[in-house]
């Protein structure tokens, strides 16, 4: 009874969260293994998504559709528009700067988050935030500044990439508000929806071919929207019935990690010591963010006062 309850608790979910971790840090890779233009990327792997979901929100959840309040319906449609374009900005950073600048810069989502929610809805900033974001921003200088060395298109690629961050915690500023009253395969569905609409327009007005690719792009094409998509984010939800979401987003900062080390031995990229400093450094600011301080004082107390009793 104790093993299966621990097993159920503990070992269940961290194997899910390390897949889901793996699983989102191949996204990166596919988009650079595919010929094709950053739009019609990310054009495909939002159609197959919603593809893949349609069957289980029309059996599921169609009838929501008729509950769903003006608001939510414009503020989904705002999110969805966001999301295309930073899957744009974010692929075509990865043409120009490294998988590992590239990705550990849009991992600074969570402090554009608080700036935005300070902004908009006037939220209170505590100075654990502000040391944070500091220590994060300091790590965002080195690395982009080890690409200035390198070259101006590789700088260039990270600051797409932190446009990319910006335009991401848009469609998230947003979504929070839906998720309160819209269910979460819903909510993906319209946001995923009018992201794969607002694609498919932007390519068609630049010119972009929808067709001719070999049978391996198509491969990647799908892959991108199982993989790190469903299966990645998937996996996250899935595992917050057991875990805390401070939890899974310290484990998402393990991505750049994944994604580096895949690009590694994939494309034989390496890394400069700007690179691994500043990494480390916009690592350690987030995960001060993510973590409650708290909390980990409590814990901290606890095994002091069990220590002390022994």
């Amino acid at each position: 009874m104790g093993l299966s309850h621990l097993n159920k608790e503990t070992v269940r979910p961290l194997i899910a969260i390390m897949i889901g971790v793996i699983s989102v840090s191949t996204s990166a890779i596919m988009v650079k293994l595919i010929e094709a233009d950053s739009g019609i990327i990310a054009f495909y792997r939002m159609l197959f998504s919603v593809l893949l979901m349609a069957p289980a929100f029309l059996i599921r959840n169609l009838h929501e559709l008729k509950t769903i309040q003006k608001r939510d319906w414009l503020f989904s449609i705002i999110a969805g528009v966001f999301l295309a374009f930073h899957f744009i900005l974010w692929f075509d950073s990865l043409r120009y700067t490294s998988v590992a600048s590239s990705t550990v810069l849009v991992t600074l989502q969570p402090l554009f988050a608080i700036a935005g929610t300070f902004i908009f809805f006037k939220e209170p900033i505590y100075l654990k935030t502000v040391i944070a974001g500091l220590i994060a921003i300091i790590g965002s200088v080195l690395i982009s500044w080890g690409d200035f060395k390198v070259g101006g298109l590789a700088f260039y690629g990270d600051l797409l990439a932190l446009i990319a961050c910006a335009l991401v915690t848009g469609y998230m500023l947003f979504g929070q508000e839906v998720r309160k009253r819209v269910s979460l395969t819903t909510y993906t569905i319209l946001v995923y929806t009018t992201s794969a609409v607002t694609l498919l327009f932007y390519n068609l007005i630049r010119g972009e071919s929808f067709g001719h690719y070999s049978a391996m792009t198509w491969f990647w094409f799908l892959m991108l929207a199982i993989v790190p998509n469903l299966l990645g984010h998937n996996l996250f939800n899935w595992a917050l019935k057991w875990v805390s979401a401070n939890a899974i987003s310290i484990a998402i900062l393990f991505e750049p990690v994944g994604a580096s080390i895949l690009a590694y031995f994939v494309f034989k990229e390496s890394l400069t010591a700007t690179q691994v400093l500043g990494g480390i450094i916009v690592i350690l600011g987030i995960t001060l963010f993510v973590i409650d301080i708290s909390k980990v004082k409590k814990i901290i107390s606890k095994k002091l006062l069990i220590t002390e009793k022994k």
